[in-house]
């Protein structure tokens, strides 16, 4: 006997349909798996035997079982095909009285006791059942908050491979579980670190502002205790709420990469991905022999702090130029490829020097020259171009410590933020692929970054003074948008242009000049 059913297979953040099909025939005993499975999809007979054993599915027959995964030159992976061979295999079988179970998706791994668990992926995997009109959707209890967010498909909750055959059969009600998306979304920011406990540090809290509003990418130049790390913290705080259709989004992706367990439902906050300095170019940008998504991809609409950033590997900062520019990854293999979206606001803090104290006020460097360019030279060129916003940041005095009191509170500059965020929206209305000023396309700067007489002039002798290359002069004009766009000005004004090009220093006269 035939029986039918659906899952899906992962491809980057997406799935595509996979149609399980199982055919049985009394005869000696076997059970064959094609469909170009994994060495873990092969594993699942093993599994899915034991577990129908385990669940009191019993029978005295000998049967030859096929199970076909199509399409077939689609390569399926990992665990979760399990639960519909299963059940597939039941009603192929004649062990399961239901009608329509074509009509069902199902994803999840067994247990050699029958219990159903979590796996990755469910998200697309349900969205994707939506897609081709299936009825419901049976996952793993673990993932029922993750998979009920999506409206418009029924998905069962079901925590052994009895219930889920119970259930098919009418002999178990099951609720369909759902999420609220406004519930998960309310209160993201409620606690994150807050501005307000920054004593002083007015210049560097004035570029995270400007670096938000227009999603600017930002390094941060200081000695070690001057508060590099805190104020990096405090950026998601200022960062404006997600949209529901940014929270799917990113939710896919920790789905995909199995970073969602213990996420009630969506993710609500926008990422913070701090990897450590120690982290390979596949860790950063993702892959591997089953590829997953990189740190740049968990970064989605969020925040990736590269702290200690001269202390990365060579190889693994120059793997951010591609997905800084173009906004997602592609992640090439002789089978496939995988695209990953990767729009991250990039926060990089970094010492002066290898002792950290090149140009302090109070301790003295105890480095050589050669050793001062060695160590900021790791950071090439082309990378530091990529940075619209770098800034030096001095140590706090303990008189700023004592009277400074507290700063502005988060609250209030998120407020800015968003009102420029808003400014940029309308802006960019109708225009695909733009959000924010960063994502100005040169052929657009004309348009969007008018300048006035004055601004134009003083934009004209910093090209001069600094010898600026183009793509210098684009971001300080992106910049100058952003800075124009917080204060409500139409046009950019010589002000604007003047404190975007005081961002611009490190690149262009060096971090030793800059820092002296």
């Amino acid at each position: 006997m035939l029986a039918r059913c659906y899952s899906g297979a992962i491809n980057g953040v997406d799935a595509t349909t996979v149609e399980i099909e199982v055919y049985s025939v009394r005869s000696s005993s076997s059970f064959t798996i094609v469909g170009l499975p994994d060495a873990a999809v092969r594993e699942s007979k093993d599994r899915v035997a034991t577990a129908l054993k385990n669940s009191g599915f019993k029978t005295r027959d000998e049967f030859a079982v096929t199970v076909n995964l199509a399409p077939a030159d689609v390569k399926k992976e990992g665990p979760i095909y399990d639960l519909p061979i299963a059940v597939s295999l039941l009603k192929a079988t004649q062990r399961l009285r239901t009608e329509a179970l074509d009509s069902y998706g199902m994803v999840g791994e067994l247990a050699l006791s029958g219990a159903v668990r979590r796996v990755r992926g469910v998200l697309p995997i349900v969205l994707e059942m939506k897609r081709i009109g299936k009825r419901a959707v049976l996952v793993p209890v673990e993932n029922a908050a993750e998979a009920g967010v999506v409206d418009g498909i029924d998905v069962i909750p079901v925590s052994t491979l009895s219930d889920a055959a119970r259930f098919l059969s009418g002999e178990l009600e099951i609720e369909p579980a759902r999420t609220e998306v406004a519930e998960a979304l309310s209160g993201a920011s409620s606690t994150l670190d807050d501005m307000a406990d920054v004593c002083g540090q007015e210049t560097a809290k004035r570029a995270i502002e400007v670096a938000v509003a227009g999603g600017h990418n930002m390094l941060m130049v200081g000695t070690p205790g001057s508060g590099k790390t805190m104020l990096a913290r405090c950026v998601p705080s200022i960062l404006p709420p997600m949209s529901v259709d940014e929270a799917v989004e990113v939710t896919k992706i920790h789905s995909v990469a199995g970073a969602a367990k213990g996420i009630k439902g969506l993710v609500s906050k926008r990422p913070f991905r701090a990897p450590h300095h120690t982290v390979s170019s596949i860790g950063l940008l993702g892959g591997g022999m089953h590829p997953v998504p990189g740190e740049v991809s968990l970064a989605h609409r969020g925040v990736l702090f590269l702290d200690e950033f001269a202390e990365f590997p060579r190889q693994a900062l120059e793997v951010l130029r591609q997905p800084m520019e173009d906004g997602h990854v592609c992640v090439s293999r002789a089978a496939a490829a995988c695209d990953y979206p990767s729009r991250f606001l990039l926060v990089a803090a970094m010492n002066p020097c290898p002792c950290g104290y090149y140009g302090d006020r109070k301790r003295e460097c105890r480095c050589t020259q050669s050793q001062i360019l060695k160590y900021q030279s790791r950071v090439s060129g082309p990378l530091l171009d990529r940075i619209d916003i770098q800034v030096g940041v001095n140590g706090v005095t303990a008189n700023d410590i004592a009277h400074g009191g507290r700063g502005e509170p988060s609250a209030a500059v998120r407020e800015r933020v968003i009102r420029a965020r808003a400014v940029q929206a309308e802006r960019f209305r109708g225009r695909p692929g733009l959000t924010v000023n960063a994502d100005i396309r040169s052929r657009d700067l004309a348009g969007f970054c008018k300048l006035t007489a004055a601004a134009e002039r003083e934009m004209r002798r910093r090209m001069e003074l600094l010898d600026l290359s183009a793509r210098s002069h684009g971001r300080i004009l992106k910049v100058a948008r952003t800075i124009a766009d917080l204060a409500g000005k139409d046009a950019v004004d010589e002000e604007c242009v003047m404190e975007a090009a005081s961002y611009r220093q490190l690149d262009d006269c060096g971090l030793r000049r800059f820092w002296a």
